[in-house]
């Protein structure tokens, strides 16, 4: 009880448009005063919220402190590699970016071995200078562009990897080796990333933390069974979005819950959201959306096949023909919504910054090719994340984590 508690206190202080008062929050969760007061005190103690200047009050009595999330406490250490790249982040408990490093190389020609080493000293790091700052990293996420299981990748086409255990790497670097660490595929942590910024409301009950955890790490959640966000941000703003026919579109509760997300690299993935949780399908490998064929007698691929849809649309070929690009993207994502019935489709990596380039050819396929467009229009928008999306999302599911079981970090701390 006392853990649902302390999750639901600090849960309603996240969650409030105002630094609120111990009495409010007593009122707002039904729990008595003493019980929040006792709460509180732990929660502060334990480096999760801090008591701040009430506002000013006209009426008689004095103002009571109010309470907020701290930014000097536990961070989310979240790692990307991808085919370009490696990139880190750490984001405190506010959700605020504290140290951001990006490393541009092709990381094809270099074994698994040398690319993680690479990018453990990118966390170190990160790691390094959030602890300068105060922070306590409470763990590391590392997205991939690849099918993952049991922090395994097991199969990274455009990387050349197969069977490798990333956490072990990264757990050879000195700096990290204390460190929680998971692993998931890159466009799932992008979309989970892009639901909170984009306003995502939690799925089931208020307050509960999540059931499962992802292993050693106390409080984080499991990427592969983390549930939507329990804090909503800014919504993104209505000139990056777009709905292609002018015959309605989807509610508001549709556009912040369901989603395609579309991550645009020198591969391309897909992170499915519906009804705020992450779908992942039976095995978990789900959103290969850059191995749909779009031209059955196309280009060949990496994968063996021919006429996939990243041989028109990654980012590579995005260079070479952005207008072939947007139409071979507007022929897959048609067949999604057919099948899926989605009502928002986010695209994000390289295609955030050329958005208002693809827009046109995308929405011509749609309207061509979706059986419903003249009755339910598709939203297509750029991702709020840009770039950013997946070493965001990743630092997220750790501070995710801490924020749904406050007391296994206050075990863990103390």
């Amino acid at each position: 009880m006392r853990a649902h508690n302390l999750a639901l206190v600090l849960h309603t202080v996240a969650n409030s448009t105002d630094p609120p008062s111990r009495a409010w929050v007593a009122g707002s969760t039904g729990l008595t005063r003493a019980t929040v007061s006792a709460l509180v005190d732990d929660l502060v103690a334990g480096g999760l919220l801090i008591e701040v200047d009430p506002p000013p009050r006209t009426g008689a009595g004095r103002p009571a402190a109010g309470l907020a999330l701290t930014s000097a406490g536990p961070a989310g250490l979240g790692l990307e590699i991808n085919v370009d790249y490696l990139a880190a982040c750490v984001v405190d408990l506010t959700g605020a970016v504290r140290h951001r490093h990006v490393e541009h190389a092709d990381q094809r020609p270099a074994d698994p071995a040398q690319a993680l080493a690479a990018l453990g000293r990118l966390a170190a790091t990160a790691r390094l200078a959030a602890e300068a700052d105060g922070l306590i990293v409470a763990g590391a996420a590392l997205a991939v562009p690849g099918l993952v299981a049991g922090g395994v990748v097991r199969v990274a086409p455009n990387l050349g990897w197969q069977d490798v255990d990333a956490v072990a790497a990264l757990r050879a670097v000195p700096e990290l080796a204390d460190l929680p660490i998971t692993v998931d595929n890159e466009a799932n942590l992008a979309a989970l990333g892009e639901l909170r910024v984009a306003g995502g409301a939690a799925a089931g009950t208020v307050g509960h933390p999540a059931s499962h955890t992802s292993g050693d790490i106390p409080g984080a959640a499991d990427p592969s069974t983390v549930p939507s966000p329990s804090a909503a941000s800014s919504p993104v703003a209505s000139s990056a979005s777009a709905a292609f026919s002018p015959s309605g579109g989807a509610s508001r509760r549709e556009v912040r819950n369901s989603f395609l997300y579309v991550s645009g690299e020198i591969g391309i993935g897909a992170g499915l959201v519906l009804d705020g949780e992450l779908y992942r399908g039976v095995r978990g490998w789900s959103g290969e959306i850059g191995h749909v064929t779009v031209y059955p007698d196309g280009r060949p691929c990496r994968c063996g096949a021919r006429g996939c849809l990243e041989q028109y649309a990654g980012q590579e070929a995005l260079a070479r023909d952005e207008q072939l690009a947007a139409a071979a993207l507007g022929i897959a994502l048609s067949a999604v919504v057919n099948l899926l019935d989605v009502p928002v489709i986010v695209l994000g990596g390289a295609y955030a910054p050329i958005f208002g380039s693809l827009r046109a050819g995308i929405e011509a396929e749609l309207r061509r090719r979706v059986l419903t467009a003249g009755l339910a229009p598709v939203t297509l928008r750029a991702a709020a994340l840009g770039t950013d999306a997946a070493m965001r999302g990743a630092a997220d599911v750790i501070i995710r984590g801490v924020r749904e079981d406050p007391a296994a970090w206050l075990r863990r701390v103390s």
